[in-house]
């Protein structure tokens, strides 16, 4: 096969193989956890925790950022009935502005572990660091979204839930840009913000409000630094 062959070629398919190392090793339920929102100026952080069902998963299935708005609609509707169960995690912009973006995740994952039943006995974590902690049993897999079913699941349903929150507030706050960047800094948002300022969906401890000569004085900074969480 030529190089240019297998540049265009699709990522292969996650597979169970992290899943059933951590059954293996005496796991009887295994979730997979990804978030969405971490690098976004507006709305909410969002995790989301999925158990794995039965048999194939839906055909398709892959890191949710190789697949367009439409398609990836279309893979949560098939995975919802399909997963064993999923829930989800929410931390609010004035939450991340109170105690950090690393309490912040740390909390959002606990409250989708906590809401998740049954209770898991191991977490599969997108990523390169463990932002749960003790007690939970956390399996730290780089690209796991890719590679894993249960992340990719999760990261999914996260993706879709997280844009349907941001489009219904775009319906209240017009011109920034939330029903197609979910609050992520793109020019159309940049503009606005620019000109109208902040709404109250805002993260206002971030920089991107130095740059904003008419809005900077509105910056927060948080008076009690927050107990980071973990990172084993």
């Amino acid at each position: 096969m030529s190089t240019t062959s297998q540049k265009n070629s699709p990522p292969p398919a996650p597979t169970f193989e992290v899943e059933n190392e951590l059954r293996a090793a005496g796991a009887r339920v295994v979730a997979g956890m990804d978030e969405v929102g971490r690098g976004a100026w507006a709305g909410p952080l969002l995790v989301c925790a999925a158990i794995p069902g039965e048999g194939e998963p839906p055909a398709g299935l892959t890191d949710s950022k190789r697949l367009t708005p439409k398609r990836r609609r279309e893979l949560a509707v098939q995975i919802e009935p399909w997963v064993a169960a999923h829930a989800f995690g929410w931390s609010s912009p004035a939450e991340i502005d109170e105690v950090g973006m690393t309490e912040a995740l740390h909390r959002a994952a606990r409250r989708a572990l906590e809401a998740l039943a049954p209770r898991p006995d191991a977490v599969v974590l997108d990523g390169r660091h463990d932002f749960i902690g003790a007690p939970w049993r956390v399996r730290i897999q780089v690209k796991g979204d890719l590679t894993c079913v249960s992340v990719a699941a999760a990261a999914i349903l996260a993706k879709v839930h997280r844009d349907a929150h941001m489009a219904e507030l775009a319906e209240d706050h017009p011109g920034y840009g939330f029903e197609k960047a979910a609050g992520y800094p793109s020019p159309v948002h940049r503009a606005t913000l620019a000109e109208a300022g902040p709404t109250p969906h805002h993260r206002m401890s971030w920089s991107y409000l130095d740059a904003l000569p008419r809005w900077r004085h509105l910056r927060v900074t948080r008076s009690v630094p927050a107990t980071p969480a973990p990172l084993f």
